[in-house]
């Protein structure tokens, strides 16, 4: 039989891609999912039926972020020396039928050819952000995403690893890990939590770099989870988690970092910064396991073994770098508009692993704006009277205080021109000691002028007249606040690299 003819339409190649679940078919023109008949307990495809069932879910499912790439099922009839698509006999498989589109369109090519940009990560963040807020939320008596079922798949995730792997290739920091968990316990509290306030939803479940593509121009998800809903009905920050670490893995920390923080800043969901380490540490031993897996199924024995399982130990030692950080610590930007502040925040997010915290932004969250709101607000009036500005600070610091007891860096970034402003953020007490630094801003003023004028498409809505009066108002820094605080001043310029490495130290020490 012709190729062509087996699948009803003309052929540009065919190729094969294989994961542990599943078997693609590519054509040029479209390309064809089947499922593997395997079960490993927390997914089970065993069955024919089973198969054709998660073949539509997987359909209704991927239809909700990509339409245009999942066309419908086909079934495959025959037998297996002479398959074809559709026609006249037994049915002996299903298969999802896709639009096929460029390998190099997935983001995972794109990092592994040092394409990813900043512009990229932050479309990403920009989507998934957007999609979680889009996404039904749990009901109350669903157990889908509650601390049971978390614990419950963090300890399959180690049951897997050990079974899979070789007991002499076991790396200690699995058996730390292990520890690590039983010390933790309390985080279970906080994940129950979450999903009384609504944070678990129905989302992708598998949303890491190589479940992404660029196609026309925009981020597109696919191949979420479909076999089984208690993998896909999660707590939103599970899912940014997952993101996180997929980048942290495939080389880019600092990208890490910044999709975090863009995250973080469109949502508004600073809280699940609590959550942040529990489902990073969660989500690199998801990926040890489909490694580990992957390797159990090529039954390799021990030619090669080495080799095959070192993808698996690498996302059991990151888990365990991630597990075993301390990282709290407070930066608190200084300076007035125009000055370069968040500019330099920004370049501290990634050099540092930290969590920004925009007055501008969080100011326009108070009154239910979105950052790129125009307020209409003349100075010192509507978002911008002495009251709103007291409860954004006040506001900052209850952000500030949730990352540093969560074991994390935050980065405050605000004018923070009068020193009562400034001390209410250095004297907060939260339960994680930490080391305080202040990064003092300065640009001369035409240039504070020439920015202030030039800028477009910010939160910002500081004007010249508003500069005037910071100028006039701003209260240097104080001798009571190097008591508590490094100073680290930096000029128009903006961050070297040796600043960015004091900074560092100074975190660190």
């Amino acid at each position: 039989m012709n190729s062509s003819d087996a699948f009803g339409h003309p052929l540009r190649y065919i190729r094969l891609v294989e994961t542990h679940i599943s078997w693609i078919l590519l054509t040029g023109d479209y390309a064809y999912k089947i499922k593997k008949p395997v079960d490993f307990g927390f997914l089970d495809f065993s069955t024919l039926d089973k198969r054709r069932h998660y073949c539509e879910e997987e359909l209704r499912l991927n239809r909700r972020f990509a339409p245009q790439i999942y066309l419908g099922l086909v079934e495959i009839r025959g037998n297996e020396t002479r398959p074809r698509i559709g026609g006249d006999g037994e049915i002996i498989e299903y298969a999802v039928k896709m639009r096929e589109f460029s390998q190099q369109a997935l983001l995972s090519d794109h990092a592994s050819r040092h394409h990813l940009t900043p512009q990229i990560v932050d479309a990403i963040a920009a989507a998934v952000s957007d999609m979680h807020a889009r996404s039904a939320r749990s009901a109350d008596n669903y157990e889908y995403g509650n601390a049971a079922q978390a614990a419950h798949w963090s300890e399959e995730n180690l049951t897997h690893i050990a079974s899979a792997i070789q007991a002499q290739y076991l790396p200690n920091s699995y058996f730390r890990l292990k520890r690590w968990y039983r010390e933790n316990a309390h985080l279970l509290e906080a994940i129950d939590s979450r999903k009384r306030d609504g944070f678990v939803r129905e989302c992708h479940g598998d949303l890491h770099l190589g479940n992404m593509a660029m196609i026309d121009d925009e981020v597109t998800f696919f191949d979420c989870i479909e076999f089984n809903p208690e993998l896909r009905w999660i707590d939103t920050i599970s899912e940014a988690a997952f993101i996180a670490m997929d980048l942290h893995a495939r080389g880019y920390p600092g990208y890490c970092w910044r999709f975090l923080n863009r995250y973080f800043e469109r949502s508004g969901d600073y809280e699940a910064v609590a959550l942040l380490r529990y489902y990073f540490v969660y989500r690199a031993l998801v990926r040890a396991k489909v490694e580990a897996l992957r390797v159990e199924q090529e039954n390799l024995g021990d030619n090669g073994y080495l080799e095959q399982i070192a993808p698996a130990i690498d996302y059991i030692e990151l888990a365990s770098q991630w597990a075993d950080s301390h990282r709290a610590g407070l930066v608190i930007m200084h300076g007035f508009s125009g000055s370069g502040k968040s500019t330099i925040a920004a370049q501290l997010v990634e050099a540092l692993g930290a969590i920004q915290i925009r007055s501008d932004v969080e100011r326009k969250r108070l009154f239910n704006l979105d950052a790129s709101d125009d307020s209409r607000s003349a100075t010192d009036q509507g978002i911008y009277t002495r009251q709103a500005t007291d409860t954004t600070y006040r506001r900052l610091a209850e952000l500030a205080a949730a990352v540093i007891d969560a074991d994390f860096t935050v980065i405050v970034d605000a004018t923070l021109l009068e020193e009562s402003r400034r001390l209410a953020l250095l004297e907060l007490s939260p339960m994680q000691p930490c080391r305080r630094i202040i990064v003092d801003c300065q640009a001369p003023v035409e240039e504070l002028r020439r920015r202030i004028v030039a800028r477009a498409n910010d939160a910002s809505e500081a004007t010249l007249e508003v500069l005037e009066q910071q100028l006039k108002r701003s209260q240097p820094i104080s001798q009571a606040e190097r008591d508590i605080a490094t100073v680290v001043t930096v000029d128009a310029v903006g961050l070297d690299a040796e600043k960015i490495d004091r900074i560092r130290d100074l975190l660190a020490s």
